[in-house]
């Protein structure tokens, strides 16, 4: 498929406005685009790890959901050698970077559908002024343990943080996949029993303590995601694209 195609069709779903308004960066991260893209390799992060697994496919481009440079190349260079030495081995590989982040998280069918979909809610609907939120209903409300297991299980990660200190029974539920745990109140102001985030510091558990919200907090990885539902889109865009995903991150070990 001719890339220019592609990657219009793409940004109708996932507009760069919509990272621009976090600042973000997304888009082409190094390399040249080709004219054509049949071969693409999706992943959550590019790094040493995925590099083997790029030098022996040779795709035509690398999609992301992380940005792979996250700033300028000058600044981020400067404080990191080893990213600049993975951009010099990819470019040499004359494959190009392009990365999803915020406007994959924003946008419709992205990572927060996604993730709505897989706890299976039901009239889900994101909250005036905050469009990476999903807010959606159970199907049957649950008490909250049982829930966490629940989601847990759904979202396919071994375990979470769960703060307790809201209703004892679950049926509304806000979600944003990653590092989102500071929308807590907008979950609380909407109605919600229980948020749902990742990489909550100390002083915003707190605070969802003292206000007596439930949260579960569970690990950035659940953005995995993103590789299932990217590939999804792409193949609805061209059934004929070879896709191939790398999940290899896994999850600290509990000790």
């Amino acid at each position: 498929m001719k890339t220019r195609q592609l990657l219009l069709k793409l940004a109708k779903k996932f507009p760069k406005r919509y990272a621009k308004k976090e600042g973000d960066f997304v888009g082409l991260m190094t390399g040249k685009l080709p004219e054509e893209i049949h071969n693409i390799v999706l992943c959550l992060d590019f790094d040493w790890q995925v590099l083997p697994f790029i030098e022996e496919k040779k795709p035509d481009i690398i999609i992301t959901h992380h940005p792979f440079i996250y700033g300028s190349k000058f600044k981020v260079f400067k404080l990191d050698k080893s990213k600049e030495a993975l951009c010099q081995k990819v470019d040499d590989l004359g494959i190009p970077v392009y990365s999803y982040h915020t406007n994959f998280d924003r946008g419709k069918d992205g990572m927060n559908d996604a993730l709505a979909e897989a706890l299976e809610l039901g009239n889900v609907y994101s909250p005036v002024g905050e469009s990476m939120m999903r807010i959606g209903y159970l199907k049957e409300e649950m008490p909250i343990r049982q829930f966490a297991n629940y989601a847990k299980t759904k979202l396919g990660m071994d375990y979470g943080l769960l703060l307790t200190n809201g209703r004892p029974m679950i049926k509304k539920v806000g979600i944003i996949g990653g590092g989102g745990s500071k929308y807590w109140p907008i979950a609380k102001e909407e109605g919600c029993d229980i948020y749902i985030s990742g990489d909550a510091p100390h002083h915003i558990r707190r605070a969802m303590v003292n206000e007596n919200f439930n949260y579960l907090d569970i690990p950035h990885e659940v953005e995995k995601i993103f590789m299932p539902q990217m590939k999804k889109i792409l193949l609805e865009i061209d059934p004929s694209l070879n896709i191939l995903t790398v999940d290899y991150q896994k999850l600290p070990e509990v000790i």
